[in-house]
């Protein structure tokens, strides 16, 4: 088994829509929630940034151990994502690159074995190393969607 054309392009490529979508807006707008109890775009690309090292952990730890379990993962609770928030939208697009061609490095280097591996996720049960990066991929597009209709809606 190894990763599909479809999930090695959207990993190479999906995040690359972020700075076209926050192009031309000031920084000071990206933070600002348009809905009370959402997160900003801003807030959107903090998470991003900060669950990318979480993921890449995950898939270390499915290397390493027979099934691992893992814990649901709470943006609000994670120390990394309230300092991402503190940080420029420069600094933060910056690391998502290379957050991500650290993750991209990681699964390319898999055998058809290794991306067979598995994890439990808390919710969506005993996932494969190639249906955890679907899962990461498909959340990830999730709140791409989100900065794109908040960045819209900022636009008015």
């Amino acid at each position: 088994m190894s990763l599909s054309a479809s999930v090695c392009s959207r990993l190479q490529h999906q995040h690359e829509a972020i700075p076209e979508l926050l192009n031309g807006i000031s920084e000071e707008k990206l933070k600002q929630r348009i809905h009370k109890d959402k997160w900003s775009a801003f807030e959107q690309l903090a998470h991003l940034v900060s669950y990318q090292p979480v993921f890449l952990q995950r898939l270390q730890k499915i290397q390493a151990m027979n099934e691992p379990v893992f814990d649901r993962y709470v943006a609000d609770d994670d120390p990394a994502f309230i300092a991402c928030c503190s940080r420029s939208i420069h600094e933060l697009l910056s690391d998502l690159a290379g957050q991500r061609t650290d993750i991209i490095n990681h699964l390319m280097t898999l055998t058809g074995a290794a991306v067979s591996k598995a994890g439990r996720h808390p919710k969506y049960g005993l996932l494969t190393v190639a249906e955890w990066t679907e899962f990461f991929l498909l959340h990830e597009a999730h709140h791409v969607f989100s900065i794109f209709m908040l960045t819209r809606l900022s636009r008015e």
